[in-house]
């Protein structure tokens, strides 16, 4: 049987049981599931659905972050979960040192279980790892067997072979300082240390005056996490701040996908008939790896259908993936100038020529809402790669892209 658990979260034991008549089964209780699961208690409570985690806790060990030029107001449902926001944010570079003024907002995933917590009750059953599951029910390790109209698989990145990706790797710890850290907002990219491995720099939130999340962050061609080498490089560039550790709260990591090209309509077909949602469904900013503003256009999306149904979800949920691919196709052709015709050492200097344009075209940027002229000022001027390279990946079209630069 299920046992309530706190705020009136499920937890599964182990008990075999096969439970029926639900409209929607969402597996996987991260960002983009979470949030459907609570705009549809919010908008269509006639909507019966369970959200179904394997681990004990929704949304796992994550910070998820955002622009705030990133939503319009009707993302403003979004607020009760931002565990802080704060009104600039800084970048640093060899050669470049900006303050932007652009809020940032912030959210840890022990708000973002207590909120869903909270709001869902029963519809929430954690632990509970899914064995295997298909496009009307999930089969738990337990044994039991969950059915619905449909069910979702948002259970973060997995293989995409037709897809062609970089990797955006991180180890993120939680530390206590024993002085205040002096700092007036997060610092969301610092690129002045050693360019080891691609393009790496050093994020840090600021959750109180002497508490930090920091972040050491690498862009590169593999996926593989030296959790040791990252730590160093945290407690290194901590030391080199002047901040002394006196205790690490909390350690996050993941791999994020950066995307160069490929063939989104092969990834649909691969899927063989489930319908994906988040990183599975390619719903991230290309460069960024971001995946908050899809998840909460999704979400909302999913509740404007005027019948939620299994064969409309499943259109509106593949329509979005491969129209955002296609209309995305010049952030694509940015990684892999990033990626292909930039030095490893010397990546960052894309990075550090585009903090040079101006604070309206960067907030476009990262709202993957750029213009005609937008992208051209992007790619005018010197290039911050080699020529040849960069003309290469102009011409360049990708495996199986149909989408325009």
């Amino acid at each position: 049987m299920d046992v309530p658990q706190e705020n009136g979260v499920t937890t599964a034991t182990g008990a075999p049981s096969d439970t029926g008549g639900l409209d929607l089964l969402l597996a996987g209780g991260g960002l983009a599931n979470g949030l459907i699961a609570y705009r549809l208690a919010q908008r269509r409570p006639e909507v019966s659905f369970r959200l179904v985690e394997g681990g004990a806790r929704l949304g796992g060990r994550h910070t998820w972050s955002f622009f705030a030029s990133d939503l319009g107001p009707e993302g403003d449902w979004i607020a009760p979960f931002v565990t802080r926001a704060w009104d600039r944010y800084e970048v640093r570079f060899p050669r470049r040192r900006r303050q932007v003024a652009c809020g940032y907002r912030s959210i840890s995933s022990e708000r973002f279980h207590d909120v869903l917590a909270a709001a869902l009750g029963d519809r929430v059953l954690t632990s509970a790892p899914i064995a295997s599951m298909d496009a009307r029910a999930l089969s738990l390790q337990d044994g039991r067997r969950l059915g619905a109209a449909l069910t979702l698989d948002g259970r973060g990145p997995e293989a995409m072979p037709d897809l062609v990706l970089g990797y955006q790797k991180f180890v993120g710890q939680t530390v206590r300082l024993n002085a205040d850290h002096g700092l007036g907002g997060p610092i969301i990219m610092d690129a002045t240390v050693d360019q080891k491995d691609g393009y790496r720099f050093l994020y840090v939130l600021p959750w109180d005056a002497n508490t930090l999340l920091i972040e050491d962050t690498r862009y590169t061609d593999a996926d593989d996490l030296d959790l040791d080498d990252m730590r160093r490089g945290i407690s290194d560039y901590a030391a080199a701040q002047g901040w002394a550790i006196d205790a690490i709260l909390a350690e996050e990591q993941g791999v994020l996908p950066v995307a160069l090209d490929g063939d989104i309509e092969a990834h649909w077909r691969r899927a063989e008939g489930r319908t994906l949602t988040g990183l599975r469904a390619a719903l991230f900013h290309p460069t960024t790896g971001y995946s908050l503003p899809d998840a909460v256009a999704l979400a909302d999306s999913l509740c404007d259908l005027p019948v939620i149904d299994a064969a409309s979800v499943q259109r509106l949920v593949q329509a979005r993936s491969i129209r955002l691919w296609r209309e995305r196709a010049f952030f694509r052709l940015l990684n892999r100038m990033l990626f292909r015709a930039a030095r490893p050492g010397e990546r960052y200097r894309v990075l550090e020529r585009f903090y040079g344009l101006s604070e309206p075209l960067i907030g476009r940027f990262y709202a993957a809402n750029l213009t005609a002229l937008d992208k051209l000022r992007i790619l005018s001027g010197k290039p911050p790669v080699p020529v040849g390279a960069a003309l290469r990946c102009l011409r360049e079209k990708g495996r199986g892209e149909k989408g325009r630069a």
